[in-house]
């Protein structure tokens, strides 16, 4: 499976997103959909399929309000200025796509333990260190053909060992046995060159921006 539009990856990533973070169903709207978080710094957020100008600047005045998040896919220095001061950036990022296939499983570093469990339909990853204590993770959601890779995070002590390798592709092999061919991400500055080497592929800019009411 390939995404003929951005809406349709889109659609796709929100849709498998809320299952792995138990947020609310999406709720479509003119421009994308509205997400009840329900987290104390993050209520709500506003993910826009249409990108330009002119919906950007509506929206932003629309829904601004403390906790709420705003979600465009659109180039990030466009998007700052269409938002407007009242809305500051967490972080540029991007969302990536790939076909999920099976490859050779990369090999876990001495004395570091993985381990995977299920729950609600989300499948979990956890490799710890020859003591017990965290050094990497990472999770996934299936909602039919594709899958949607969230939270992956290696602890900085940690990093270039090739961890991530290991948690990426565990999340994999289990998309594919739950029947999925395609993944999706929101891919961070740190994370865009694991996931490349790995075959995936940007789709689109993603900026994430919340309320500067929350940092005041």
């Amino acid at each position: 499976m390939s995404f003929e539009s951005t809406a349709d990856a889109v659609d796709a990533w929100v849709r498998g997103w809320v299952v792995s973070r138990g947020a609310a169903d999406p709720v479509a709207t003119p421009w994308g959909f509205t997400v009840d978080v329900g987290q104390v710094r993050h209520a709500t957020r506003h993910v826009l399929t249409a990108g330009d100008e002119a919906t950007v600047r509506a929206v932003a005045r629309e829904v601004a309000a403390p906790t709420v998040w705003l979600k465009v896919f659109a180039a990030p220095a466009s998007v700052v200025e269409w938002a407007g001061p009242d809305w500051r950036v967490d972080e540029p990022g991007w969302l990536m796509w790939t076909r999920l296939r099976r490859v050779p499983r990369p090999a876990l570093p001495p004395g570091h333990r993985l381990r995977t469990w299920t729950r609600g339909g989300v499948v979990r990853v956890l490799v710890t260190a020859a003591d017990g204590s965290f050094a990497a993770r990472g999770q996934i959601a299936v909602t039919g053909a594709t899958a949607v890779v969230d939270q992956i995070e290696t602890a900085p002590q940690h990093r270039r060992k090739g961890l991530g390798r290991v948690v990426m592709h565990t999340l994999g092999e289990a998309a594919l046995d739950a029947g999925a061919g395609t993944g999706l991400l929101g891919g961070t500055p740190d994370g865009r060159a694991l996931y490349e080497s790995l075959g995936w592929r940007v789709q689109a800019p993603l900026v994430s921006l919340f309320h500067a009411g929350d940092a005041l």
